[in-house]
């Protein structure tokens, strides 16, 4: 009977032990369960305030970043415009200069026009007051441009006698003359062949040769063009 009493005493107290140890483990799981919802709450909370947080931070320098590129774009539309402008005024000024330097004589030309060679005659020789004379028939008739034996020929082109032979810009030249003029080749030859006026038809002591051609080459003047007087007229 002792024996018998000494293993239910064992028994009970086993299944207290054990009851103990399951309340035991249902409390700690409680407790894990707690803690574990709480710092999952914490740590969503805290996450979200942090990404609010940020997400703001980021709108506010997107927002900077939209203006500044907004203002940045502006800009280069503007220096662009600037530059379009300027090149396209570049391309003016470089039209207007190259046109400019073609008709004061400062490059070399070519078109159709005339060749007109004066040579000496039996009793004369070429003077200049000859090639005076055809050069103002050559510009009455739209000649562009001139030239006497590879000088070319400018407005303030002189043409003097010197002994036995002409001064062209200061350019000693000898016969026979050859003179170039680019322009209408219908229209000036036409001129210079008019029964009773042309320079063709009524010089008559030396010998004197037209020729009509669709491709005449002129020189550019090699000199310096210098304004000593002239000056530009401003209006007020």
């Amino acid at each position: 009977m002792k024996k018998f009493k000494i293993r239910a005493d064992i028994t009970a107290v086993t299944v207290v032990v054990f009851i103990v140890c399951i309340v035991l483990v249902s409390v700690m799981l409680m407790q894990f369960r707690t803690v574990e919802q709480t710092d999952i709450t914490e740590i969503e909370n805290m996450r979200e305030s942090e990404l609010r947080s940020l997400l703001s931070d980021w709108k506010t320098r997107y927002e900077e970043v939209s203006t500044q590129l907004a203002d940045t774009n502006e800009r280069i539309e503007e220096y662009n415009k600037t530059i379009e402008d300027n090149e396209a005024a570049a391309e003016l000024v470089d039209e207007e200069l190259t046109e400019s330097n073609i008709l004061v004589g400062k490059t070399d030309v070519y078109g159709e026009g005339v060749v007109v060679t004066l040579s000496d005659g039996t009793y004369s020789r070429v003077y200049a007051s000859h090639l005076i004379d055809l050069v103002n028939e050559l510009r009455y008739a739209g000649a562009e441009a001139i030239s006497i034996n590879g000088v070319r020929v400018l407005a303030m082109t002189d043409i003097v006698d010197v002994d036995t032979y002409i001064l062209v810009n200061l350019q000693r030249i000898q016969g026979p003359y050859v003179v170039k003029a680019i322009g209408d080749k219908d229209y000036i030859s036409t001129i210079l062949q008019l029964k009773g006026s042309g320079f063709v038809d009524t010089v008559t002591d030396i010998n004197v040769s037209l020729k009509v051609e669709n491709k005449v080459e002129i020189p550019k003047y090699n000199g310096e063009l210098e304004v000593e007087y002239m000056q530009e007229v401003v209006s007020e």
